[in-house]
C-alpha cells in the first residue's frame, strides 16, 4: 500500500485520544504518527468504526487540531530484540532515557523517538549451525556476549515452517544490522537474518516445544514467602498493599535477591521518585551471584505517573515481550510489574473516552480478561534443544484503601498463582516484609517440608486466636497453655517470617538455612513448655527471641552460627519455664 493512501486527518481530540477519518483501510492496533508542525506524536489504533479511527496518543495531546495530518505506518506496536538490551533503561516505547536525555536533556522532547540498540557496536558472533542445516522460528543460529550470558542470535520468530542455512557468517565481529545468515523455505524463498528483529508487544512469543506447568519452587531469599507463601519458577503472583506498606521496597528485594537470571522492572505509573531509587541504586548494588553490578542482568522499563498515561499500557507489554525473549534463550526471567493498578486506571480513563459501557467502578468489562492475558505470558517452556526457560510475573497491585475487594485485586485474584497481600498494621508495626501470613496463600509447594509448613500456619492462627480473645478478655482470661501458643506464634513471626533489611546477613536467606532454621523453628512449636506462670513464659520467650535474632545475623555453618545455635537448644532442651 503506498503512502499516499496511507494518510488521514484528525477530526476530533478528546484528551490524550484522537479520532481520525481516512479513506482506505486501517488495521485495528497499527502504529500511526499525528503530525504536529515538524513533530511526530506516536499513536496506536484503538477502534475502527467505518471510516473512522480512535488513536490513543502516547505523547502530549497539545496543539493538536482538526485537519493535522496522521500517517499510518501498517506495523503493529513493536520492539526491538536483540544484542545490547541488558542494563539499559528505556521508556514505555523503548526509547533509551539516557541517550533521549543526553540529546534532549532532562525534560523529555515531545515526539522525539531513538533506536532502542546501537548500531554501530559491533559483537564476537559465534555460528553455531553449518550450510544445509535445517531450522525454524526461535533456533539458535549463534550466539554474541552479552554481559555475563550468551546471548542466542536465533531464527525470527515470525518465520513459518522449516527453514534450510544456505548462508552462515564465520566468527567475527559484526554489527545487528549486518546479515549474519541466509536462509530459504520450502518454496525456495531466501531471507536474510539479522542479530536484531523485530517483534509485537501484544503478541506472545510461541516458538518453543512445550509449555510446562510450574513446579520448581523460586528462591527469593525472603523467608516468609519461600516457606509460607511460595512462587514458582514460570509462575505468578501478587502484592496487593495500601500506600506506604512496602510493595516496593519488597520488588526491590525480590529483585537483588531472587535466584533468577535476569530481572526485568516495569515501573507502570509509579511516582518518579521510586523509579529513581532503582536507577540510584541498582547500578552501586554487587550482584551476589556474579560478583558485578545488578544492572548487568537487569532491564529498566520507567514509565513515570508523570508521564502519558497511554504508554502504560505499552511500558506493561514491553516488559513482558522482553522477557519472552529472554526465556528463548534458555533463561529465567522474573518480571516485576509495579503498578498494575495504574495501567487500569489507563484503561478506564481510556475506555470513558471512547463511551464504553463501563462496568464495577467504571472500570471497562475487558479489565478481566486483558489482566488474565498479561499474567498468562509467564510460564516455564521447554526450547527446541531441550533446555528449559521461564518467565515469572510479579504484579503489585495498589488498590485504594487497602480494600482487596475492588475489581483490580479481584480480577488479578483469578489468575496468578500466589497471593502476598500486605497489611497496614504490620507496616505500621515495623513488621517487614509486611505480607500477611493469615491472609496471603499460594497455590505452589516450599522447599521445606509440607508437613513443617502446616504447624508453622497452624501457630499463627492458634496464636492470632488467642489474642483476639486477650483484646476482649484480657490474658487472665486465657489459660496458661493458651497463652503459650500465642508467645509461640509471635515469636515464630518476629525471628522467622521478619527480616532486617539492614543487616547484610539477615537480608537474604539462602535455601540451605532456611531448612536448617525452620527445623529448630519446628521443634520449638511442637515442644510442650512447662511455665509456672505467663509472666515466667513471657521472659522465656523474649529471650528466646533475642537470641534467634542474633543467631539470625550470624554467617551461616560459622563458629558464631554453630555456638549461638548450642545456646537456643540449650535453653530448650528440658521445656521447663521457671520464674
Amino acid at each position: 500500500m503506498s503512502k499516499e493512501t496511507r494518510t488521514g486527518q484528525v477530526i476530533g481530540v478528546n484528551g490524550n485520544m484522537v479520532g481520525v477519518g481516512f479513506s482506505d483501510s486501517v488495521m485495528q492496533n497499527e502504529v500511526a504518527y499525528v503530525r504536529v508542525g515538524e513533530e511526530h506524536l506516536k499513536s496506536e489504533v484503538i477502534r475502527v468504526r467505518g471510516k473512522r479511527a480512535e488513536l490513543q496518543v502516547f505523547e502530549d495531546t497539545s496543539g493538536i487540531r482538526i485537519g493535522n495530518a496522521v500517517e499510518f505506518t501498517g506495523q503493529l506496536l513493536s520492539v526491538e530484540l536483540g544484542p545490547g538490551l541488558l542494563g539499559q533503561i528505556f521508556d514505555g516505547l523503548q526509547n533509551p532515557l539516557p541517550q533521549l536525555a543526553e540529546q534532549h536533556g532532562f525534560f523529555l522532547k515531545r515526539g522525539a523517538y531513538l533506536k532502542a540498540l546501537d548500531e554501530k557496536q559491533k559483537w564476537e558472533f559465534t555460528p553455531a549451525v553449518k550450510v544445509g542445516d535445517k531450522v525454524r522460528a526461535g533456533d539458535k543460529l549463534g550466539t554474541v556476549p552479552e554481559k555475563i550470558f550468551q546471548h542466542r542470535i536465533m531464527v525470527p520468530f515470525a518465520f513459518q515452517g522449516e527453514w534450510e542455512v544456505t548462508e552462515i557468517a564465520s566468527k567475527g565481529n559484526y554489527t545487528i544490522q549486518t546479515a549474519i545468515a541466509k536462509l530459504k523455505d520450502v518454496s525456495g524463498k531466501v531471507q536474510e537474518v539479522k542479530m536484531v528483529q523485530s517483534w509485537p508487544v501484544k503478541v506472545a512469543i510461541k516458538a518453543y516445544a512445550q509449555k510446562l506447568k510450574p513446579t520448581q519452587p523460586l528462591v527469593t531469599k525472603l523467608r516468609i514467602i519461600d516457606t509460607l507463601v511460595p512462587v514458582a519458577i514460570g509462575g505468578t503472583f501478587c502484592t496487593p498493599g495500601p500506600f506506604g506498606a512496602g510493595k516496593t521496597v519488597l520488588q526491590h528485594l525480590l529483585s537483588r535477591h531472587a535466584e533468577v537470571d535476569i530481572v526485568i522492572v516495569a515501573a507502570c505509573g509509579e511516582r518518579a521518585g521510586e523509579v529513581v531509587e532503582i536507577l540510584e541504586e541498582f547500578p552501586h548494588l554487587v550482584d551476589p551471584r556474579t560478583g558485578k553490578t545488578l544492572m548487568e542482568r537487569t532491564i529498566i522499563i520507567c514509565n513515570t505517573s508523570s508521564m502519558p498515561v497511554a504508554a502504560r499500557e505499552s511500558s506493561v507489554y514491553t516488559g513482558v515481550t522482553l522477557a519472552e525473549y529472554y526465556r528463548q534463550m534458555g533463561l529465567n526471567v522474573l518480571l516485576l510489574a509495579d503498578s498494575t493498578s495504574r495501567w487500569a486506571q489507563a484503561m478506564r480513563e481510556m475506555s470513558g473516552r471512547l463511551e464504553e459501557i463501563p462496568g464495577e467502578e467504571a472500570f471497562p468489562a475487558y479489565l478481566e480478561s486483558r489482566i488474565a492475558n498479561f499474567y498468562e505470558r509467564a510460564g516455564l517452556v521447554k526450547l527446541r534443544d531441550g533446555s528449559m526457560g521461564s518467565v515469572t510475573i510479579g504484579g503489585a497491585v495498589s488498590p485504594a484503601g487497602g480494600n482487596f475487594e475492588e475489581p483490580v485485586t479481584q480480577a488479578t485474584l483469578k489468575v496468578v498463582g500466589a497471593f502476598h497481600g500486605l497489611s497496614r498494621d504490620r507496616a505500621n508495626a515495623r513488621k517487614y516484609p509486611s505480607i500477611d501470613p493469615l491472609e496471603s496463600w499460594s497455590k505452589y509447594t516450599s522447599f521445606i517440608e509440607p508437613g513443617h509448613v502446616r504447624k508453622g500456619a497452624a501457630i499463627l492462627q492458634k496464636s492470632n486466636s488467642v489474642n483476639q480473645m486477650m483484646k476482649v478478655v484480657g490474658e487472665e482470661g486465657v489459660s496458661t497453655q493458651e497463652f503459650v501458643d500465642y508467645l509461640k506464634g509471635d515469636f515464630f513471626d518476629a525471628v522467622y517470617l521478619q527480616q532486617n533489611a539492614f543487616d547484610k546477613t539477615d537480608e537474604a536467606t539462602a535455601a540451605d538455612r532456611q531448612k536448617h532454621v525452620y527445623r529448630l523453628i519446628t521443634e520449638i512449636i511442637d515442644r510442650e513448655f512447662q511455665p509456672e506462670n505467663k509472666d515466667a513464659a513471657r521472659r522465656f520467650f523474649q529471650q528466646l527471641r533475642q537470641s534467634f535474632v542474633n543467631w539470625n545475623s550470624a554467617a551461616f555453618q560459622s563458629e558464631d552460627f554453630k555456638g549461638k545455635e548450642k545456646d537456643i537448644r540449650n535453653k530448650i532442651t528440658d521445656g521447663k519455664i521457671t520464674a
